[in-house]
């Protein structure tokens, strides 16, 4: 047998090169498994770059920055986990920290300090400013947990930093999750109880649906309306949808909306309370019921007589509330 010698320093030189290769396959393979299929971070359908690595004063770009959507849009939990509050940091200035189910830590930096829709830097990092969930709340996927701004060194650039440390260890680069992320319809806690608004231009009213191109959507309770493109296809009740009335409704609506202005086929359709579900969330095919619906001319259309009352259509003095603040006897829906 031919065999090979190796000196004492090679044999010391060949283990650590082995392990250090081993301990960063292993490490990497654990992070990528780790980190599951993600919501995305905010209630919005901007575009997602590249710009984890960049050159900042401080080091390289540690996380992507999601630019684009407007102050006080709806901050999302990527998945189930524990929050953390972070305001001590200059730089990051409304921070948390979401310790995932999986593993996966997520820093979400620059939440919002504004109290009104303009960069006035009068709110402080608390809940109702910055945060929607106490410190140290636990969250499911998908719940609405922060709102978006520009506090620390974003002053005037309204954006998300969004990170991703898998294993809660080092950063990722977060791209390849916000790509494959799932973009809510509303944001909700799982099991909790909501209803939402739907405004957009009618597509069919067949069978037992009623399909929608939405433009906006708003939730009960705590909600207000946020710019959304999507395309749900509600229940209806079969009796209902059968009505010719409906379907000469929905015609009129979208021909409307094809011979003037967008704003004069647009509808709002209101979907009767249920609980929260993930389907529900995502605005899967058949996972809302619509209630009501109300016509650009004004028109209102019961679609579930035996639906409790429905929310009313006003803007409501406030971004967010947590349900606990409402008045005494005060009801979400």
């Amino acid at each position: 047998m031919i065999g090979h010698r190796t000196t004492a320093r090679g044999a010391l030189l060949l283990i650590a090169c082995t392990a250090a290769v081993a301990a960063a396959a292993a490490a990497t393979g654990a992070g990528a498994a780790k980190v599951p299929q993600i919501v995305f971070p905010l209630l919005s359908d901007v575009p997602v770059h590249d710009n984890y690595g960049d050159p900042r004063v401080n080091g390289s770009h540690a996380g992507i920055d999601i630019e684009g959507a407007s102050r006080r849009t709806p901050v999302l939990a990527a998945e189930a986990g524990r929050i953390r509050w972070h305001t001590t940091s200059s730089r990051a200035g409304c921070m948390l920290y979401l310790y995932g189910a999986s593993g996966t830590t997520y820093l979400y930096i620059h939440l919002n300090n504004d109290r009104t829709l303009r960069n006035d830097n009068s709110g402080k990092c608390d809940l109702g400013t910055a945060y929607t969930v106490k410190d140290g709340a636990k969250v499911t996927a998908g719940e609405m947990i922060g709102l978006n701004g520009d506090s620390g060194d974003a002053d005037g650039n309204p954006h998300l930093h969004f990170e991703a440390h898998p294993n809660d260890g080092a950063d990722v680069n977060p791209l390849p999750y916000l790509k494959k992320a799932v973009r809510l319809l509303f944001p909700g806690r799982l099991g909790t109880r909501f209803s939402l608004g739907l405004r957009g231009t009618p597509v069919a009213a067949v069978a037992d649906r009623l399909t929608v191109d939405v433009t906006s959507v708003r939730w009960w309770p705590g909600g207000r309306w946020t710019p959304l493109a999507r395309t749900v296809s509600l229940a209806v009740d079969p009796a209902v949808a059968a009505d010719a009335r409906l379907g000469e409704l929905v015609s009129a609506q979208a021909r409307a909306a094809q011979s003037r202005t967008a704003a004069a086929g647009t509808m709002t359709v209101f979907t009767a309370p249920a609980k929260v579900t993930e389907d529900a969330l995502r605005g899967d095919a058949g996972a809302l019921t619509a209630a009501r619906l109300t016509t650009s001319d004004g028109t209102v259309v019961s679609l579930d007589p035996d639906s409790v009352e429905q929310p009313a259509e006003d803007e409501g003095s406030v971004f967010w509330a947590p349900p606990d603040w409402l008045p005494d006897g005060g009801r979400p829906f």
